[in-house]
């Protein structure tokens, strides 16, 4: 391998500049946006390569739909695991906006729609329970579910951005053994079971072990249980907010605070190899003109265990799967529910749950484990502009137009694989048939229309991840979610792999997944640390 030229001094924003850095960091997403700013803060060369002709990969803002000016989150929508230390750490120009209401969802009793309404304070919430079961049972469980999973919070949330501890360690931290059985080592069903018998108040609680993870509630590898934890520890309190300004506000000032310190953000520049010795690094980058070659002291990875491997060549990891329906939609106005104790401002300003009882949730994993589409596909929507209209255009806004984001669940991979567009329209039109059942009127009379005339409604498939992003399989957490914990030689800070000099800092670390940031920053501390780069 050709010697170490030296750090050097950046190049002129935008391109490598020279050809060789303390650090270079494969993949522009927020994780090694984040990874770059703490890099280069601290006074290491840093080189960026990304490989589209944006930053920001899954977590951006765009407008999809033509001669309309709404600016949505096209993959990544919400926030919790941010923590605002690296808000703080980095002096970022970006805030977020809480949500009165927590989650509607609706349900038929009786042959009347009705349904449980979580938010808008405590006595509300109360009522909306009792007038569901009949009684105090439910919400007494949920209360008291849900206050051992805000202390679990508390204990696990600051320890992402600190050295892994080790299983034992954070154990002791959580320092409840009812807790812990529950939330680490039984499968969430098991907890949902005892805890809860109302099927709908059991299905919203197993919602959030299944977004973004193809799995049952008794799956004997709890990876359900791993998606839920952490998508009830963000923040230290498990509250999902809303992006102010859109997600792409978020990568927007990460990708300012790095080039503010002086790193070089390299777009339409793929990393094609990786080559190393353990204590120096080349990294092949090709672009539209041809290739060049960019040396290192310390390579990150911001990219799947996958594409690390095929950039190493080494052994690749098993395969992974997504299991995701993304779809955004633009509405001029929001259609009025079946259930009119509720308003519709109130219902889609949370998470509004379809389909996604319990029963109904086993079902759906049973068919798409079989190979077949969901009957009743189960998804969860909420409007954006409900609470942040910043992202809609004045005249727009002026017309009271909203926002809609569907995120469909038990979609795997393998659905598409025979027809991908056949399958695709199939199940858009299954989705929105159980979301119709709850409405006073067909979303499709309420949709915007494009500068063309076509509804302002786009979908998005595992395989459109695939293709786009190159997510393997289409999986939004590049694998399955890992527990925060040391398990494996990852190394002090969960970003290890098997060559020195080189770390993983996107969403497959451990301690990985969501829109997090946490992956970046301890890659990042993993290098400040050794004292390489």
């Amino acid at each position: 391998m050709p010697a170490h030229e030296g750090p050097g001094r950046p190049g002129r924003p935008g391109t490598p500049g020279h050809r060789a850095y303390d650090v270079v960091i494969v993949g522009g997403g927020h994780n090694g946006l984040v990874a770059a700013a703490y890099l280069a803060r601290a006074g290491r060369s840093v080189l960026v390569l990304e490989r589209l002709d944006h930053t920001g990969g899954a977590a951006v803002s765009t407008r999809p739909f033509a001669g309309v000016d709404a600016r949505l989150s096209r993959y990544s929508y919400l926030v919790s695991l941010l923590p605002r230390k690296i808000v703080r750490d980095l002096g970022l120009r970006f805030r977020v906006q809480g949500r009165t209401i927590s989650s509607y969802t609706p349900v038929e009793r009786g042959g009347r729609p009705t349904g449980l309404l979580v938010g808008g304070g405590e006595e509300r919430t109360r009522e909306a329970f009792a007038r569901l079961t009949g009684g105090e049972r439910e919400h007494a469980a949920w209360q008291r579910f849900y206050g051992m999973t805000r202390r679990v919070a508390r204990s696990v949330f600051p320890t992402l951005t600190e050295p892994l501890p080790t299983r034992g360690e954070l154990r002791r931290r959580v320092d409840d053994e009812d807790a812990w059985r529950a939330l680490f080592e039984e499968p969430l069903g098991v907890t949902i079971e005892e805890r809860f018998a109302d099927d709908l108040v059991r299905g919203v609680v197993l919602t959030d072990a299944v977004i973004g993870t193809f799995a049952d509630a008794h799956d004997a590898s709890l990876k359900q249980n791993r998606c839920f934890l952490y998508h009830v520890i963000g923040g230290g309190t498990g509250a999902w907010d809303v992006p102010v300004g859109g997600m792409g506000a978020l990568t927007d000032a990460l990708a300012a605070a790095a080039r503010d310190a002086g790193a070089v953000l390299a777009t339409g520049h793929e990393a094609v190899r990786i080559a190393t010795d353990g204590r120096r690094a080349e990294v092949t980058w090709r672009t539209a003109d041809g290739e060049g070659v960019a040396a290192a002291r310390t390579v990150l990875v911001n990219a799947s265990p996958q594409a690390l491997a095929a950039l190493t060549g080494d052994e690749p990891p098993a395969p992974a799967e997504g299991a995701q329906l993304k779809v955004n939609m633009l509405l001029e106005r929001l259609p009025r529910l079946r259930d009119t104790s509720v308003d519709p401002r109130e219902a889609f300003a949370g998470t509004f749950h379809i389909a996604e009882g319990y029963e109904q949730l086993a079902r759906a994993h049973a068919q798409a484990a079989a190979g077949e589409p969901p009957t009743a596909p189960p998804s969860e929507i909420y409007c954006h502009s409900l609470t942040d209209q910043s992202i809609l255009g004045p005249d727009l806004a002026g017309r009271g137009h909203q926002t809609l984001t569907l995120f469909g669940l038990h979609t795997p991979a393998r659905l598409f694989a025979r027809d991908h567009d056949a399958v695709r329209d199939a199940l858009l039109e299954a989705t929105l048939a159980q979301l119709d059942a709850h409405l006073a009127e067909p979303l499709a009379d309420c949709l915007a229309t494009d500068a063309d005339g076509r509804p302002c409604i786009e979908a998005r498939t595992p395989l459109d991840l695939e293709r786009d992003l190159r997510l393997p399989g289409g999986h939004i957490f590049h694998r399955d979610l890992t527990w925060p914990y040391a398990d494996g030689n990852t190394g002090r800070w969960g970003v290890g792999t098997p060559h020195a000099n080189v770390l993983l800092c996107g969403a497959g670390a451990v301690r990985g997944g969501g829109v997090s940031g946490v992956p970046g920053h301890n890659a990042a501390m993993a290098v400040l640390e050794s004292g390489a780069g």
